[in-house]
This record gives C-alpha cells, sequence and structure tokens, in this order.
C-alpha cells in the first residue's frame, strides 16, 4: 500500500504540534508501508518528499486562496498511490479533490477545528471563512476522520454533526521517548553538548524552575500564564519558549506582559527564536513544573514532550489534555472558564506554588509521566492504528 501524506509543515519548517505529528507519523510508518510526502514551504532534499508552491496568479491573493491552490497542485500530482491523508484544513481540499480525481480513500485528521477557534477571525480576516469552508467540506466528504483524542470525536461531531460517528477513528498523538528523554542540565549539559541555554540564559540552578514551549497565539493562553506568575512565589524563575506569533496585537500584548513582569521580578527569561530539540529537552529537565495554560487543545504533544523528559505538568483542563495529564498521578490540572479568567490564573499561580513547593510530589509526578508517555503514546502503535483505518477502507 502507497500512501500519499498532504501536510502544510515538514522538517526543517515545523511551527506546530500537527507539524510534529506528521513528521513523526511517517517515520514510523515508513517503517511498515512506502509514504510520500507533499507539502508546502523550501525545496527539500528527502526521497519521496514533494513541495507545492502557490498558483503564480494567485501570490497577491488572500493567504486561505493561496493556500487552496497549493491543495489543488497536491491533488494533481498524487498519481499512483493507493490512499491519501491529509492533516488540517490547509491540506483538506487537497486529500478531497485527490481522492475524487484519482478514485482513492481520503483520510483526514482533524488536529483542530475552526468553529472552535474563533479569535483566528483575527488572523485570517475574510479568509477565516474560506478555511472553515474547506475543513468541512474535507471532514464531511472524507472516507475516514481521525480525531487526536476521545475529546476530539465529540469536538468533530459538535462542530459537523452531518458526520457518521462510525466514521471517526480515535488515534492519539504521540511521543518518540528515546528521542524525548531526561537530559543533563546546566555544567553537566555544557560538558556533554558544549553548550547550556541554561547557563547562556543565566538561569539559577539553585532556584526553582518552571518553562513553557508553544506559539504566541490565542490557543495556548500565554497571557493567561503571564498574568498567573505576578501571582506566584518571587523565587520562581521562568523560561518561556515561546514565538511565531499570531498577530501583531498578540505579540504586542504578550510583550508588554513579558516586560512588565521582568521589570517586577527577576528570573524570567523569554527565548523567542526557535530551539533545538536538545535544548528544549534541557530546559524540560530541569523545569520543577512545565506549564500549560492552552484554552484550547485538542490533545497537546507539548506536555507529552514534558512528561517524557521526567517533568511534572500543570495544565488547563480543556480539550484533550485530560487524556494526556493525569490529575494527581502526572501532573495538576486547572479549570478554564472563559467567564472566569481570573480565577484560572489564580488556579495556576497556586498550582505552581504548591508543587514547586512539594518536591518530592513533583519528582514523582514527573517519573508517572515518563512512565505514561513511554507506555500509552508509542508512535510505533500509533502508526499501526493508522494503517488499520486505511486498510479499513479498502
Amino acid at each position: 500500500m502507497r500512501i500519499a501524506m498532504l501536510t502544510k509543515e515538514y522538517p526543517p519548517e515545523i511551527y506546530g504540534g500537527a507539524g510534529v505529528h506528521v513528521t513523526e507519523l511517517t517515520r514510523f510508518m515508513r517503517e511498515l508501508e512506502p509514504v510520500d510526502v507533499h507539502c508546502m514551504g523550501a525545496p527539500r532534499d528527502e526521497p519521496n518528499v514533494y513541495v507545492h508552491g502557490v498558483d503564480p496568479a494567485l501570490e497577491e491573493a488572500n493567504a486561505s486562496l493561496k493556500t487552496l491552490s497549493n491543495g489543488l497542485r497536491m491533488a494533481n500530482s498524487l498519481g499512483d498511490v493507493d490512499v491519501v491523508h491529509s492533516h488540517t484544513w490547509y491540506t483538506g481540499l487537497g486529500g478531497h479533490v485527490g481522492g475524487k480525481l484519482w478514485g482513492i480513500p481520503h483520510v483526514a485528521t482533524a488536529h483542530s477545528l475552526e468553529p472552535h477557534r474563533p479569535w483566528k477571525r483575527e488572523q485570517l480576516c475574510g479568509g477565516y471563512e474560506v478555511s472553515s469552508w474547506s475543513e468541512k467540506n474535507a471532514m464531511e466528504h472524507a472516507d475516514a476522520v481521525i480525531a487526536v483524542s476521545a475529546k476530539m470525536k465529540h469536538a468533530i461531531l459538535d462542530a459537523y454533526p452531518a458526520i457518521d460517528p462510525e466514521r471517526i477513528h480515535v488515534v492519539l498523538n504521540g511521543i518518540d521517548s528515546q528521542l524525548w528523554q531526561p537530559r543533563p542540565t546546566f555544567a553537566a549539559a555544557a560538558e556533554e553538548t558544549g553548550r547550556s541555554v541554561l547557563g547562556e540564559l543565566g538561569v539559577d540552578p539553585n532556584r526553582p524552575l518552571i518553562s513553557f514551549v508553544g506559539r504566541i497565539t490565542r490557543q495556548k493562553g500565554v497571557p493567561h500564564l503571564l498574568k498567573a506568575i505576578r501571582q506566584m512565589d518571587p523565587e520562581i524563575q521562568v523560561v518561556l519558549c515561546a514565538g511565531a506569533p499570531d498577530t501583531p496585537e498578540i505579540e504586542a500584548e504578550v510583550t508588554e506582559l513579558v516586560q512588565t513582569l521582568q521589570a517586577e521580578r527577576d528570573g524570567v527569561h523569554w527565548v523567542k527564536n526557535m530551539l533545538d530539540k536538545r535544548y528544549l529537552q534541557e530546559i524540560l529537565t530541569a523545569s520543577d513544573a512545565f506549564l500549560c495554560p492552552s484554552i484550547y487543545e485538542p490533545l497537546g504533544i507539548v506536555n507529552l514532550e514534558a512528561m517524557a523528559c521526567g517533568t511534572a505538568v500543570i495544565a488547563s483542563d480543556v480539550g484533550g489534555i485530560p487524556e494526556v495529564v493525569v490529575d494527581g498521578q502526572t501532573g495538576i490540572l486547572c479549570h478554564y472558564e472563559e467567564s472566569d479568567p481570573e480565577g484560572f490564573e489564580r488556579s495556576l499561580a497556586e498550582a505552581t506554588n504548591a508543587l514547586v513547593g512539594d518536591s518530592a510530589k513533583a519528582k514523582a509526578f514527573g517519573e508517572a509521566g515518563r512512565e505514561r508517555a513511554v507506555t500509552t503514546f508509542s508512535w510505533e502503535n500509533i502508526a499501526e492504528q493508522t494503517i488499520e483505518v486505511y486498510r479499513s477502507l479498502m
């Protein structure tokens, strides 16, 4: 069986969880079946990876129209494959049209849903209506839909009730627990790799540390985290790995909040550029807790990455996060309610102060999280489950 994987992101251009998912799924799936990758962006030199550009006639068009032209070029190039698998609305049209054009099954993975992300209107303007249409079309007409969590399956049915529930398959996101594992920190990291990113930032190894990794977008709840930190023990240091802002407005908001924090307390470090995995792993391993204040999260690979590094997680209880972070076992879940942002921020602060103040509990949560990441979220199993979805359509 030859598989065509359609994605916007693919190495080295990855900025979100969907890109991580496609990369790892493809890597492990190729041990079982041949996989062609169709992606966007700069040229790649990896075998069986094909890059598709924008129709030149649409170079000045709305970004959503340019994306649809990418998808049509993907559809046209599929050729001799047995199944096409699209990821996110960016490639949904390519999967739908490609499936019809070549007479092959189309599988669509839902990593997020446009109807549940209304704040994207400020980012995409009129393009939001186009992206919403593209996603709806792909989801409702796909031969099978993969949800990355059980909560995501319910969300799909809520957004698109016309879909037969039997066509939706739950296949969780995963983690490579050999790649993501506890790493040396500070002096030990510098000795092993020649560099300690924590040392370069000026992080004090004798003070508690929390961290965040994610894009600056409404979805990730970064402003809530920054407001919560103002209520945390001033001894707690923060490493905020946050970049790729969705809009100038949220970038300005986050910048102002960080500057306010830095004026009030020391030990607040903002890393705007994307770090190599080994440096992220050093930060995660050294952290007493990793914080995930997302207000929308279908599953949350970043929590798995932290858990695989042996770090306790403090996260919101939205979406699929409770399917990853076990409250009271691998971390602490804080209730998010849109109508009570101050309560959410207060609970993040209280949970962090309590956990950082109990090093034995934080260590136990980290060890349990590592075990859960290894045993429950194996990419080998996820690749096999995904191929079984394909086979059910043949």
